[in-house]
Formats: structure tokens, C-alpha cells, sequence
């Protein structure tokens, strides 16, 4: 994954202790990736969703740019395959992954450029055919997450861009935003869901997921079973 420079001490100091909250949908996962499929875990953290992926039967393998959060992972989770990269595009050959996990990652990255550069990368690692599952945090529709958009954007940011009193900077989008980097990454949105979620802070936002499939190119023919 790729971040702002700005963004790096955040996730290498306070964020590396926090407690990660985002929940996997088991249900949504197993209907549409075949346990034994390749799956890429971008922006794993400390495993924690990396670890309960490999719990049932997938061949995971999790990414973060944060040497802390790696750090606790292969302290907590012994034996998984936890990597750090500190700088996009992912060192792994075009369609290696079945699949691709990417939660709660766009909300801790709020540049344009990086985000795109995130999302194309994963369309270039996941197969024809192959899935990406994205959830992440809309902007929400409460007082509170609205006067604190609209503080943080006079300050000169992007609306939905704010900084929390620990030092995290986050991003809240517009659902039109998310199912807009999917579609230039070439994946074809096929379920979306939507439920409510903790946050690092204590809160609860709702969340949006993205089931979306990648599309096969004009000589690559069907999706094929994971390999």
C-alpha cells in the first residue's frame, strides 16, 4: 500500500497500540472466494483479520507499510505471513492473489494520488476473475462527524479529512468515491452491503462493502476456480 509521507508516524507509534475493530463478514467472504484461495490482506495491520483469514482454510498473506504493527503481528501471530512494504506497488507478480482484503485502509489514507495508486496496484495482483473485498467508512450523516468534516475543511483539507486529538489523520468518502476507485482499478462491483461498525475511538459509524470482481481481458476469457 502507499501513504503520505505525513501519515507514516501515526501507525509507527500511538496507532501501532491501538485495537483494531473493522469486523470481517465471514458469510460475504465464503460466497464469493473458495477457502485455498490466494488472498492479500492490504493494510493488515497487526494480522488480526490476517490471522481469523487463515483460519479458515485461505493461503494468506498480509501487507502493511508500519514496521511497528508488523512487528506485533509476528509477535501475536506466530506464523503468519506478515510483510512489511513501506512503499506501493507491492513487490508480488501481476495476478498472484485470488483475492485481495482491503479493510479500513482508504480511511487511513487521505491523498487522491495515493489512493488510486493503492487500488490499481491491487487490480494488477488480483486475477481475471479474481475478488476484491473492500469495506471502509462513508462519510457520515451525524452532528458530529459533520461539524468535524466541515472544521477540518475550512482548515484547507478535502471535506471528510480530519485529524483525531492523537494525531491520526483519517478520511470518510463519499460511497460514489469508493465504487469510483474500484471501477478504475477494473473491477465490476457485483454486492454491496452496508451495517454498523466500532471505531479506534470508541465510536460507532456505518460502514460500506464492496464485493467487486475483476474483469477478464479480451484474450483471458471466463473467470477459472482459485488456484
Amino acid at each position: 500500500m502507499t501513504m503520505p509521507q505525513e501519515s507514516y508516524g501515526f501507525w509507527e507509534t500511538t496507532g501501532a497500540g491501538k485495537t483494531f475493530t473493522h469486523p470481517l463478514d465471514r458469510e460475504l467472504l465464503t460466497r464469493y472466494v473458495p477457502p485455498g484461495a490466494r488472498v492479500l490482506d492490504d493494510g493488515c495491520g497487526y494480522g488480526r483479520l490476517t490471522a481469523e483469514v487463515a483460519g479458515l482454510g485461505y493461503r494468506v498473506r498480509g501487507v502493511d507499510v508500519s514496521a511497528a504493527l508488523i512487528a506485533r503481528g509476528r509477535r501475536e501471530h506466530p506464523g503468519l505471513d506478515l510483510v512489511r512494504c513501506a512503499s506501493g506497488p507491492l513487490p508480488f507478480e501481476a495476478a498472484s492473489f485470488d483475492a485481495a482484503l482491503l479493510f479500513a485502509v482508504l480511511t487511513c489514507v487521505p491523498d487522491d494520488a495515493a489512493q488510486e495508486a493503492l487500488t490499481v496496484d491491487l487490480g494488477r495482483l488480483v486475477r481475471p476473475g479474481g475478488v476484491l473485498y473492500l469495506s471502509d467508512v462513508p462519510l457520515q450523516e451525524d452532528a458530529f462527524h459533520r461539524e468535524r468534516y466541515a472544521r477540518h475543511a475550512e482548515a484547507g483539507g478535502t471535506y471528510g479529512v480530519f485529524t483525531t486529538p492523537d494525531g491520526g489523520v483519517f478520511r470518510h468518502h463519499p460511497p460514489q468515491r469508493l465504487r469510483g476507485l474500484v471501477r478504475a482499478a477494473g473491477f465490476a462491483v457485483v454486492e454491496e452491503r452496508t451495517d454498523e461498525v466500532g471505531t479506534l475511538d470508541g465510536r460507532t459509524v456505518r460502514r460500506l462493502q464492496l464485493i467487486a470482481r475483476r474483469a477478464a481481458g479480451p484474450s483471458e476469457g471466463p473467470a477459472g476456480a482459485a488456484g
